[in-house]
């Protein structure tokens, strides 16, 4: 009888320590303290976010609007430069136009002038050398040499992704801490940080992909382990496209759905039921929460799965032993008689030599 008492026991606890999580499916997961949910937003209320917070490893665009060099600025290869000559003759081909800077830090010139190596200088020692260049074929021409474009600037312009130390990196222009920052804030901290080498640099910034922030389906299973899906926070999110997202409840899931919102830095988070059927079947909106980053949008397993799952969990460790016993019993019954006791041939014989 103790022996028995002792089994249920085991039973017991193994069920508890198997299964407490998966138990939660009978009872209301609401806890204490729990705000009223008529505030929240829904599919039919949708509020409007706050101010978008960079963080690693969102990808922001970066467009360069006004970036002017300071002076004096040195020339580099791949920089696009304007040339006006005035004073030419008739006869000579007309130089005026936007030269790039070519590998070699030259610029060709073209026809009978050649190329002239301006890479390294600044814009005024450019035309110097420029001008020298041309005075064996032209009389006293008045050279004018502006910048158009920077090299550098693709190095600013484009797409940039925030790495896990919150930086960006501009290229030849150094590193720039963005994470936590909004939107606006990011423009001032880049236009700040060119300042240091440009006049009064303008930049346009926007978030090109959003990948911080995320919300996760999460569908519950005792036996097979819970299934976590994790989905990017774009906005627009509720309960129902959420599960959409996931090709729609599997077939071990229930009804019984609520969305976990995290506060803070409370140990008590916002629970919110789902009534799945209404939202379904007869298009509520009441409980078709809209999803906020970091939702957790948890479905319950089917309380008979649960059920068959424990019990299975139980019952298979005792499987074991039957089986064990049984076998061990069929050995030792196999091997019981005179095989045990040093039989064999020899105690199959008497010691006349005649069979027993």
């Amino acid at each position: 009888m103790k022996a028995i008492i002792k089994l249920i026991f085991c039973c017991f606890l193994l069920l508890y320590f198997a299964g407490c999580v998966a138990l939660t499916a009978w009872f209301d997961p609401k806890p204490t303290g729990t705000p009223s949910f008529r505030d929240m937003p829904t599919e039919a209320s949708k509020t409007i976010l706050p101010d978008y917070w960079i963080e690693p490893p969102d990808i922001i665009s970066v467009e360069a609007l006004h970036l002017v060099p300071k002076d004096p600025y040195v020339l580099r290869v791949f920089d696009i430069v304007e040339l006006n000559v005035l004073g030419m003759m008739d006869e000579e081909p007309v130089l005026h136009g936007n030269y790039p800077i070519e590998p070699g830090g030259t610029i060709q010139l073209g026809g009978s002038y050649g190329s002239v190596k301006i890479d390294g200088l600044s814009l005024r020692k450019a035309e110097e050398r420029i001008k020298d260049h041309l005075l064996t074929a032209l009389g006293e021409p008045i050279v004018s040499l502006q910048l158009v474009k920077m090299s550098d600037i693709e190095q600013i312009a484009g797409t940039h992704l925030v790495g896990p130390d919150g930086y960006i990196t501009l290229g030849s222009y150094g590193r720039v801490l963005v994470s936590g920052l909004t939107i606006p804030e990011c423009r001032e901290a880049i236009e700040l940080h060119l300042s240091k080498a440009l006049e009064h640099p303008q930049v346009a910034i926007d978030v090109f992909s959003y990948n911080s922030k995320d919300y996760f389906v999460i569908f519950q299973s005792l036996t097979g382990g819970e299934q976590v899906l994790r989905f990017p926070y774009t906005g627009n999110e509720d309960v129902l496209r959420a599960i959409a997202n996931c090709n729609g409840l599997t077939p071990n899931a229930s009804k019984r759905i609520w969305v976990a919102r995290p506060i803070g830095n409370s140990h008590k988070p916002i629970i919110l039921p789902v009534d799945w059927v209404d939202v379904t079947a007869f298009a509520g909106t009441h409980t078709n929460y809209q999803l906020l980053p970091g939702d957790r949008v948890f479905v319950v397993e089917d309380r008979w799965v649960t059920t068959d799952g424990a019990l299975a969990r139980i019952i298979a460790p005792m499987e074991r032993i039957m089986g064990f016993s049984l076998l061990t019993a069929s050995v030792l019954t196999r091997y019981y008689g005179h095989v045990m006791t040093g039989g064999g041939e020899r105690g199959m014989y008497n010691n006349s030599g005649n069979y027993r």
